[in-house]
């Protein structure tokens, strides 16, 4: 497949079905260790920045443990890696969500079919049942995978706590989160945090390549990977369509606050049409990069109220573009929103 003509949104494997893992050879050894110790941590946080690996690297994890019961086998203090090879049941059993021993808890369609925008209660309930089951994989472990923490409701965060105040012998919470410092203190101080860098270039294009089948050598994934910024997933929403073009479009008006080009606006709005879900998250996935960028610059701390300001305008962008995802809302009013908040706050 040619990464011209990719198409991440339906042609990516899914991190349950990833069993490669580029990069993060310490947080893997990390984890390898404190399970060899037979004194593993009941829950980790896993942090860093979106697509680059941490969901890979929670699924790796539990394919081991739930492959390799016994951390005092010869098999586990002899590894030298968490690799289970895609061939075994384990394997199979977590890539199509039938292992009855790994619950993955995660945000799912509402029953109009469109995505919600939490996991809710009921969803984080499910741990209850699942880890007061009797019937347990072989060895006794159960692994519960939370992709994200951060999508949680406030509801949901409660219930999920209350199992880890009181985890079941042989459990593990595998949490990831994108902003872990804003994860709740009290889900906080219950886990060992773990936090993932981003990706190198040549690791980005690697994953990449092995996620959605690409060819490593092909230009465009490496204009992709360079412009993605350590992170696989931005680096394949940018191969989708015009996703690239758009990434750039968008972060050459950012580059002109608080100055606005009207007709570039009206452009850029009409390059994002309705139903077009990738370009869309190429636009939000480049403000929000943007933004982080600007809140944990060096010298940000010099100029504490425009700090302030960029931080109440980033809950209102993520809040505006989840309404607009989730009820396929016109583009071009959500550019001019964006825009006019982020012009206000950089003056």
């Amino acid at each position: 497949m040619s990464a011209r003509t990719a198409e991440p949104e339906t042609s990516i494997r899914a991190p349950r079905e990833t069993t490669a893992l580029f990069g993060h050879r310490d947080a893997e050894q990390t984890l390898l260790t404190a399970y060899r110790s037979g004194r593993i941590p009941h829950a980790w946080l896993i942090g860093g920045a979106q697509g680059i690996g941490k969901a890979t690297l929670a699924y790796r994890m539990a394919r081991f443990v739930l492959a390799h019961s016994d951390p005092s086998a010869q098999s586990v203090q002899d590894s030298d890696s968490l690799y289970v090879d895609q061939d075994h049941p384990v394997a199979r059993q977590v890539a199509n969500g039938s292992h009855g021993g790994l619950l993955t808890l995660e945000r799912t369609a509402n029953e109009k079919g469109t995505m919600r925008t939490v996991i809710t209660v009921d969803e984080s309930r499910e741990t209850i049942g699942f880890f007061g089951s009797t019937a347990a994989s072989v060895g006794g472990w159960r692994v519960c995978v939370v992709d994200t923490v951060d999508e949680l409701n406030a509801n949901a965060s409660n219930a999920l706590l209350k199992i880890l105040e009181e985890p079941p012998a042989r459990s593990l919470f595998l949490l990831m989160s994108h902003a872990p410092a804003r994860v709740l203190a009290t889900i906080q101080s219950r886990c060992r945090k773990l936090l993932l860098r981003p990706l190198a270039t040549e690791d980005v294009i690697q994953a990449a390549a092995e996620a959605a089948g690409l060819n490593r050598s092909d230009h465009a994934l490496g204009e992709a990977a360079d412009a993605a910024e350590g992170s696989v997933a931005r680096a394949l929403t940018l191969l989708g369509g015009q996703s690239l073009g758009l990434h750039q479009r968008t972060l050459e008006l950012l580059n002109r606050l608080p100055q606005l080009d009207h007709r570039a606006l009206h452009a850029l709005g009409d390059a994002l049409p309705l139903n077009d879900r990738v370009g869309l998250k190429a636009f939000v996935d480049t403000i929000d990069r943007w933004l982080t960028g600007h809140l944990h610059a060096p010298d940000a701390g010099s100029n504490l109220p425009r700090l302030a300001r960029l931080a109440e305008v980033w809950e209102k962008i993520n809040s505006a573009a989840r309404d607009t995802e989730s009820f396929n809302l016109e583009r071009k009013p959500l550019v001019f929103s964006v825009f006019g908040m982020l012009a206000e706050a950089t003056r």
